[in-house]
């Protein structure tokens, strides 16, 4: 079987792990939490990380922190992962949907602004930018919009994690923005998730919510309602030996898209995703459009190689069906539709990549 995108666990993991076992440190305290917080903050250009149980509660805490709540709005991309909707609701505030841009796979920033131009004086509270498989908008255009509308901007940063606009890192943008470590992602701590900040009492606050808003441990004081969201200690050591391979890991996911561009280039319709020159993406995740999606992924999974559709679009889903989505040609179906991911784990090897791609072509 060829993986879609598995961990690699080929570094200090196993010895991390040991430690706090012998230790006896492996609950929400331990020196590993700290210095996995430190290494993605400081990776990613912020100031201050705080570790959660995953990308999903850290968007979460990070939108109740910013005081948004029942009566709000916030614009999300039609095409992400769910959690970036479910976390708008667990505030009990609506996310309204804007599609994305045909190219790029991207929230479409030109409907963004027609759309809050449209709805001027509408309780727009923040907009959630999703980088979508380590590719970005025009973050600075994206900026510049919410300065002028008053927005608050939360990074969704969870497939991003080594992707830059114009040498500036995801997730160094908004005012809270979330990382995931998720078991496909480009690095894991099996689930986990790192909110990174430049605002010194935003971190605090943070930290202090996801620990149940305990004042005192000996007493069990809690000043607030807090939430049960604080990464553990020895999720946290996997993290600290993922985090000394992700320079590498970033480099053989650059190599798998770039052995995939020249190889699938020019095979029956397929098109690839539009990458800005001001993006270095981390390339996390391998994507690619043909009408022939369903075909393919029935071929390759004929060949025990593991591929999946693209997410399905939030306007489609029962639970946002009613939500507002706003859209001229609804772009987000048809990617949905004719849009497929290939394996890119990064211990793949040229024979895994060239079976993939053979399988690929004996589709057209």
């Amino acid at each position: 079987m060829i993986p879609l995108s598995i961990p690699h666990l080929g570094g200090n993991e196993l010895k991390y792990v040991t430690d706090c076992i012998e230790a006896g440190w492996v609950s929400s305290a331990g020196s590993y939490v700290t210095q996995f917080e430190n290494m993605v903050a400081n990776f990613s250009g912020c100031e201050y990380g705080v570790a959660t149980s995953n990308g999903t509660s850290g968007l979460h805490l990070a939108m109740h922190m910013l005081g948004i709540e029942q009566g709000d709005i916030v614009l999300v991309p039609n095409i992400t992962f769910i959690a970036s909707a479910n976390a708008v609701a667990y505030t009990k505030a609506t996310p309204v949907f804007i599609d994305v841009d045909p190219d790029t796979w991207q929230i479409d920033l030109d409907l963004l602004e027609e759309w809050l131009d449209e709805n001027n004086g509408v309780h727009v509270k923040a907009v959630m930018p999703v980088h979508v498989l380590g590719n970005m908008c025009d973050m600075s255009k994206l900026m510049d919009i919410a300065a002028r509308y008053g927005l608050h901007v939360i990074e969704d940063s969870t497939e991003a994690l080594g992707s830059y606009w114009n040498g500036k890192s995801a997730g160094s943008f908004g005012e809270m923005n979330v990382f995931s470590f998720n078991g496909n992602k480009i690095i894991t701590t099996g689930g986990g998730g790192v909110i990174v900040t430049n605002d010194e009492a935003h971190a605090k606050r943070a930290k202090h919510l996801s620990t149940q808003s305990k004042v005192d441990p000996e007493t069990y004081f809690h000043d607030e309602i807090g939430f049960n969201y604080r990464l553990v200690n020895v999720l946290a050591a996997i993290g600290v030996a993922q985090m000394e391979q992700l320079p590498s890991f970033i480099d053989k996911k650059k190599e798998i898209d770039a052995y995939y561009r020249k190889y699938l280039e020019g095979v029956g319709d397929i098109k690839f995703q539009k990458v800005a020159e001001e993006v270095d993406p981390n390339c996390w995740l391998f994507t690619f459009y043909s009408s022939k999606q369903k075909e393919i992924l029935a071929a390759l999974k004929e060949n025990k190689i593991i591929a999946r559709p693209f997410w399905f679009p939030m306007n489609q889903l029962p639970m946002f069906v009613d939500n507002e989505y706003y859209t001229k040609h609804d772009y987000a179906r048809d990617i949905h539709a004719n849009c497929l991911s290939i394996p890119s784990s990064v211990n793949l090897i040229e024979k895994n990549l060239a079976e993939v791609v053979k399988v690929i072509k004996s589709c057209f």
